[in-house]
């Protein structure tokens, strides 16, 4: 029976780590433009002279040189680690698992790339979406949802989900991205908190902290005294899902990738 390691190859580390450094921050670009504003380390990449008379609103590009490591980590920890480990610990608790890996193990490295450019593509699009529901506010407003930040999320999250149930459907999958749609928003506060970026007024709609008083001492030592006025945007949870989804797929394509041209290698000394 094939067993699952806690990580994935370290040539396809290095794949994912690259691909969330480049990839990445492009696609993050889609949707941050209308949600935050970078204030240390900026880039920004203007429209082209020949679309000028199209006056396009921002820029082409908007990022910060702090992205493209944190995402290149972010990709090996979400598609690499953090659904393996889950995997690991449904493995030690259930055996209805094993037909999941096996049909993993028997798609081609063709097959698995196709995913991954899917997953890819199709984050792209929900991240796009997130942006166009921000600028947008009314247009769920016949949603049976009190609420437009909760509407909103609510079409994310179907949309996430459509994507997990078609492109993976795995239960480890479904944790991982779970646990990063809520765990990823909080992970940005020491960023907002020392001025690496700050979301906008009209789109900072969540204050997870601002009802937190026990441990105060803690908090103002982490994240400064104003910690419980630090905001975030909701829209961001589903995208980390996503986001998430992408870099599984990449990380199996990786490694089948990696695991192919071993064995060829492998081939090759023997002749």
């Amino acid at each position: 029976m094939k067993t699952v390691s806690w990580g994935p190859s370290a040539p396809a580390v290095a794949k994912l780590f690259l691909t969330g450094a480049t990839v990445g921050p492009i696609v993050d670009s889609l949707h941050n433009q209308c949600l935050l504003e970078y204030h240390k380390a900026p880039i920004s990449v203007g429209w082209p002279i020949a679309l000028a008379h199209l006056d396009l609103d921002g820029a082409l590009f908007s990022s910060s040189w702090t992205v493209p490591p944190l995402l290149g980590i972010a990709y090996v920890v979400l598609g690499g680690i953090l659904p393996r480990l889950f995997q690991l610990l449904i493995d030690a608790t259930s055996q209805s698992t094993v037909g999941e890996r096996v049909k993993d193990a028997s798609q081609s490295t063709g097959s698995l790339r196709t995913r991954a450019v899917v997953a890819v593509t199709t984050t792209a699009l929900i991240i796009k979406l997130s942006a166009y529901l921000e600028t947008h506010s009314d247009i769920t407003a016949s949603l049976p949802i009190e609420g437009v930040a909760e509407q909103h999320i609510a079409v994310l999250l179907l949309a996430a989900l459509l994507q997990w149930a078609t492109l993976d459907g795995t239960l480890a999958a479904l944790l991982a991205a779970s646990i990063t749609s809520i765990g990823g928003p909080l992970s940005e506060l020491p960023f907002v908190a020392y001025g690496f970026w700050e979301y906008l007024s009209q789109a900072g709609d969540y204050l997870p902290l601002q009802h937190v008083s026990a441990g105060s001492d803690i908090w103002k030592s982490l994240l400064g005294n104003d910690y419980q006025h630090l905001a975030l945007s909701s829209l961001t949870g589903p995208c980390y899902f996503a986001v998430t989804m992408d870099a599984i797929a990449l990380s199996r394509w990786f490694d089948s990738s990696s695991s192919e041209e071993d064995k060829e290698t492998s081939s090759n000394t023997e002749t």
